[in-house]
């Protein structure tokens, strides 16, 4: 049999209606190609021209037009409090770590080395498992990145993989 497919997906508010939803974590809807499972049990295959960065509330358009909505998944992350969370915010982004940031704390992937200066720098941190929506990137859709990749910036330094 078939799987349904999707070739398309709508931005949140440039849609309504889903006829099922797929839990997503932050890692998962980042994709291309991937058969996923929708929270009634529906098996479908997402097939996009690019690898694209899913947020909360956007949609995939399967063939015969059903409409499937993606919630941010629940997973383990750090909340991150302190004294001075403007200082501990740049020290976050200094590693191109994603980061949540609300009012009263900033929240992180789980990452043992990242706790650890964050610990050491004074920030405050607590196990959550919780939604993670962190930041999207300064030109729109998208995401910032782990410093584990392996490109080099046109700042001139590279990045052991």
């Amino acid at each position: 049999m078939e799987l349904p497919f999707s070739q398309k997906f709508h931005r949140r508010g440039h849609w309504s209606g889903a006829d099922d939803t797929v839990n997503l974590t932050y890692d998962a809807r980042f994709l291309r190609r991937k058969v996923l499972t929708t929270t009634g049990s529906m098996r479908f295959l997402v097939d996009l021209a690019h690898t694209t960065s899913l947020n909360d509330g956007d949609a995939f358009e399967l063939n015969d037009d059903r409409l499937i909505g993606v919630v941010a998944a629940k997973e383990e992350l750090l909340a991150v409090t302190g004294p001075d969370l403007h200082r501990i915010a740049w020290h976050i982004g200094n590693r191109h770590t994603p980061c949540q940031m609300g009012p009263h704390r900033l929240v992180i992937q789980r990452d043992r080395v990242i706790r650890d200066m964050l610990e050491k720098i004074g920030a405050r941190v607590n196990e959550i498992v919780e939604p993670f929506i962190p930041e999207g990137g300064a030109y729109g859709h998208g995401r910032t990145h782990g410093h584990n990749h392996g490109h080099v910036h046109n700042h001139g330094h590279a990045h052991a993989k």
